[in-house]
């Protein structure tokens, strides 16, 4: 009994130091940059390496309006993020937006989505402050890597769906003055700013209307990120020839791997990097593939990550889950599992400074960029 007890206690010690040899971050992380196969244990090693060495950020989801009222009811999962979870997972960062459905284009309409949008920013902000411990509003790209180093999550506002603003520059300058740093342009149907690529109407405008034009133009004086996910193939013909400065698509799918009037096609995903803009990959199962929910994993979502790779090379494209909007597949059912995002991405031959662009300094580059445009045209 006594020799059985002592082989199998040099098994476990032998099956430790093997454990330990698998998980030497340091030489997995060489092995990682130069492309080389990882093992299992490896990619995981590795993979959260890769989230405490870089800022990584999800550029959409929809959390605040469930934050604001827990006790409402939704016809999509709730609850996926949450800053303890975004802990868990190693997600630094999160763009929280207001979210808005499309109604009438009427003035008393317009007024109750400019009163609602007010009234939703205000909670989350009020939900936040709340919170000084937990986490931080950062209002530009160099905040973050102040708030992370607070081991505090980092919070930015912003809205989808242009409609609280009207058809008034001033509530935009005045959503700009509280914190908001993006703002989607439409939801899936129009509004007075474009016409969007979910709408079963003809379009309204062909595009930007002459509003339109002009919202693109403030952004870009205010230093505002002008998101163009939602929006129409025309409309974001139109926001590519006058915006000045790079656009983003916070969450969108690869129409090339997935048709789907809310994914982008290759030539829209080329236009966009050539301006210096982002592409974020959305994780709604809806956006990945044809298969039904519980077959869709995050395989199917790196299939996406890797034609955006291969079209506008890794400068320009990220990950905006849509949670708490719809985002979200097996294996990825909340933002506790981001690291599985790496570890399936470290498998297919990213490397760790790739992964970094895409977690988030692609993202950064591009709003410092939005920043530096604004400060040119002042």
């Amino acid at each position: 009994m006594k020799k059985i007890f002592l082989m199998s206690l040099m098994c476990t010690i032998l099956g430790a130091n093997v454990f330990a040899q698998e998980v030497d971050v340091a030489k997995a992380w060489k092995k990682a940059e130069k492309g080389e196969p990882l093992t299992e244990a490896e990619c995981v090693a590795v993979a959260d390496s890769v989230h405490k060495r870089y800022i990584t950020l999800d550029s959409h989801n929809d959390t605040a309006l469930y934050l604001n009222h827990p006790g409402g009811k939704y016809t999509v999962t709730k609850g996926q993020v949450n800053f303890d979870k975004m802990k868990q997972g190693g997600l630094d960062a999160g763009f929280f937006a207001i979210y808005l459905g499309q109604r009438g284009l009427d003035q008393k309409s317009l007024d109750s989505a400019y009163n609602y949008c007010s009234t939703e920013l205000n909670l989350f902000k009020e939900y936040v402050a709340a919170r000084p411990d937990e986490a931080e509003i950062a209002l530009e790209p160099k905040d973050f890597e102040k708030i992370k180093a607070k081991g505090k999550s980092i919070v930015v506002l912003a809205i989808e769906n242009g409609y609280p603003i009207g058809n008034d520059l001033d509530k935009l300058d005045e959503f700009f003055g509280r914190g908001v740093r993006y703002m989607t342009l439409s939801h899936n149907y129009a509004n007075c700013i474009c016409d969007a690529s979910m709408d079963k109407q003809p379009e309204r405008y062909g595009g930007l209307s002459e509003f339109g034009f002009k919202v693109i133009e403030r952004m870009n004086k205010l230093g505002m990120i002008v998101d163009v996910s939602h929006a129409s193939s025309s409309t974001l013909a139109d926001v590519l020839e006058c915006s000045k400065a790079p656009i983003v698509a916070t969450h969108s799918g690869a129409w090339e791997v997935k048709n789907h009037k809310r994914n982008l096609t290759d030539d829209e995903l080329r236009a966009i990097a050539a301006k210096g803009g982002v592409i974020q990959c959305a994780t709604g199962r809806f956006f990945l593939s044809t298969l039904p929910k519980k077959e869709v994993t995050i395989k199917y979502l790196v299939d996406h990550i890797d034609h955006m790779k291969s079209v506008v090379g890794p400068d320009h494209i990220g990950l905006g889950t849509d949670f708490d909007g719809g985002g979200g597949v097996v294996g990825l059912e909340d933002c506790t599992k981001m690291r599985s995002i790496t570890v399936e991405m470290l498998k297919r031959g990213y490397t760790p400074e790739e992964l970094g662009k895409f977690w988030g300094g692609n993202f950064l580059r591009a709003w410092q960029e939005v920043i530096n445009v604004s400060k040119r045209l002042e």
